[in-house]
């Protein structure tokens, strides 16, 4: 079950990067991607994504986890968001 859940939340995640940067959707990216090194989302574009993995999952991504390497590909969210979720939510 764990394995389908990555796969969802990557999925979850892919959906939103490729609906909200042209730029990703051009590039037909991978989810092991870079995508702050090839500028495909910028610091303004982490605070989209930010904003979207706390609604879409359901937890809260403190000052000190906002770090490159969290949001370096969408596999790294993904592994991010699912430690976050393992967890449990505490609002």
């Amino acid at each position: 079950m764990g394995a389908m859940s990555a796969e969802t939340t990557s999925g979850r995640i892919r959906h939103f990067i490729l609906n909200q940067f042209p730029l990703a959707r051009q590039r037909d990216i991978a989810d092991e991607d870079p995508l702050l090194r090839t500028g495909i989302i910028d610091s303004l574009g982490i605070l989209e994504v930010v904003v979207f993995i706390e609604s879409e999952f359901g937890i809260t991504i403190a000052d000190e986890e906002l770090v490159p390497e969290s949001f370096e590909s969408i596999a790294t969210m993904a592994r991010f968001v699912d430690s976050k979720c393992d967890q449990g939510t505490e609002a």
